[in-house]
């Protein structure tokens, strides 16, 4: 008999990442942190903390959360930060921020800081972290407005306001990163990670 396959649980709410996960043939299931995430970024960037090491500390926040419910499981914890220039953007309430927020991100390069922690009864037994850099082209105004109603309320789930994998992508002159990453999880990283522990066949 071959032994049991972990159970593995994404502990987000983000269905960019469930569809990711779920296309490349990974066994999960979704619980959501119940995490005050604004609040956390708001204490690490007082405390100076970078993007990227605000994106680590939330996706360890996340897993552990879920992983006290769930010892047994492998959880993984997943956050992504938008930074232009040292600004960090969340994602927009409304299409009218969504606007504010392409209006200031046109004609500039941002990164967007990405993190996976992955945890087990409550132990940190992975992580990876990467920044991918998008350059977005000159928006004019009268593009953001019909960008924003073609992709309709779809891209108010995502930080930046774009889907890179659809119409997000007339946004961009250049890129630089894995795609996975840009969609929210370093996927090439977690396969390998699975692997390890038996929930992907080597």
């Amino acid at each position: 008999m071959t032994s049991p396959v972990r159970l593995l649980i994404l502990a987000s709410a983000s269905t960019s990442r469930a569809r990711v996960l779920t296309a490349a043939g990974i066994p999960f299931r979704a619980v959501p942190a119940n995490v005050d995430e604004s609040d956390c970024k708001t204490k690490l960037k007082a405390e100076g903390a970078s993007s990227l090491k605000c994106a680590e500390t939330l996706a360890e926040i996340k897993a552990l959360a879920v992983s006290r419910q769930n010892p047994d499981a492998i959880v993984i914890g997943a956050d992504q930060l938008l930074d232009c220039g040292g600004v960090w953007f969340d994602k927009p309430a409304d299409r009218a921020e969504a606007r504010e927020h392409l209006t200031a991100l046109s004609g500039k390069t941002h990164q967007l800081a990405t993190a996976a922690v992955a945890v087990r009864a409550g132990a940190r037994i992975w992580h990876h972290v990467s920044a991918p850099r998008l350059s977005v082209r000159t928006l004019s105004p009268q593009f953001i407005d019909a960008y924003l109603e073609a992709a309709g309320d779809g891209v108010l789930s995502s930080v930046g306001a774009y889907h890179l994998e659809g119409l997000g992508a007339q946004l961009f002159e250049n890129v630089e990163g894995d795609f996975f990453t840009i969609l929210g999880v370093p996927l090439l990283a977690l396969l390998a990670f699975l692997r390890e522990h038996g929930i992907v066949p080597r």
